[in-house]
């Protein structure tokens, strides 16, 4: 699931994914899918040759804001919105700058595929959020996949340390900050989501983006301009990581935007939390980054897990 989509069921513009997917629109989403876990990898070649989380989020999100204001424009999509709306959009805004900030140090910590493995237990961060915030009581689904998350997230970050033969202190010494980070990165999307499904759902959902994508761009400018600056790539791998990490991430923002509406499908189908897989395989290939056996079928339990909620009927 890419940071900032809009994730609201509710939003009227798009037809609802519960619908058979064509081929092109299946073929469609593996893409996206492929490109955010490809976006994640680039960002490690970015991290491993002197950029820093600011900067590869403010160049990502800077580059889409644009795009998508550019999309906006080009469609005539009205910008009123209420002064409500203008503060739970910065409000959203906010936690998302957090979510991204969080994610990126994640990936610059742990092999790639397990920190968007612990990122995407966020549909239980969003059940909790939700029984806090509005007294929503969770589906009978989403408690049945709860346990089923859990132990496949357990595997899949060998919290016993067995698999990688270190113990579980000396292995949670390596890897305890980076599952912080994409724990944090869960709970306030799952923040976020909730709020944006309960307090702008009348906005256009590409406002709602675009609104979040440019805060975040301004936050994490000002945050880079306020402290040490911007680093920027010391070889050539890191700027082709740079790059290539805002193509991808920008590439599939627009995609959403003019592709998946005319195909019938919204941008958060339950396909596209693939991403670890994909990311796993991205890592291995290219990264060198490779897991045990045991850690792979947890990822995929948890990855199962996810697409039943989001596939399930309702």
């Amino acid at each position: 699931m890419p940071e900032g989509w809009d994730s609201t069921p509710q939003n009227k513009r798009m037809t609802s994914d519960r619908k058979a997917l064509t081929g092109t629109a299946f073929a469609t989403l593996l893409l996206l899918a492929f490109m955010m876990g490809a976006n994640h990898v680039a960002a490690r070649f970015a991290f491993n040759n002197g950029v820093d989380v600011v900067t590869a989020v403010s160049c990502r999100s800077a580059v889409t804001a644009l795009v998508v204001g550019l999309l906006l424009w080009q469609q005539k999509v009205s910008f009123a919105t209420t002064t409500r709306d203008k503060k739970f959009l910065l409000i959203i805004g906010g936690l998302i700058a957090v979510q991204s900030m969080c994610l990126y140090s994640s990936v610059a910590r742990l092999p790639v595929a397990l920190a968007l493995l612990a990122f995407n237990t966020y549909p239980l961060s969003t059940a909790v959020w939700a029984r806090v915030l509005y007294q929503h009581k969770a589906e009978r689904a989403v408690l049945m996949a709860m346990p089923v998350m859990l132990i496949g997230l357990a595997m899949a970050l060998d919290v016993f340390g067995a698999a990688s033969g270190l113990g579980a202190a000396a292995h949670w010494s390596q890897i305890g900050a980076g599952i912080a980070f994409a724990l944090a990165a869960s709970a306030t999307f799952g923040l976020a989501m909730v709020l944006t499904q309960h307090e702008v759902v009348g906005l256009d959902g590409r406002l709602r983006t675009f609104s979040t994508m440019g805060l975040v761009a301004v936050l994490a400018i000002s945050g880079a301009l306020s402290f040490e600056g911007f680093h920027w790539p010391t070889a050539q791998a890191g700027w082709w990581g740079l790059a290539m990490l805002t193509f991808f991430y920008g590439t599939a923002f627009t995609i959403m935007f003019t592709v998946l509406p005319r195909l019938g499908v919204v941008g958060n189908s339950a396909i596209m939390n693939i991403e670890p897989v994909c990311a796993l395989v991205l890592a291995w290939a290219l990264l060198d980054q490779s897991i045990a056996p045991m850690q792979v079928a947890g990822a995929l339990l948890v990855v199962a897990a996810v697409m039943w909620l989001g596939l399930r009927k309702r």
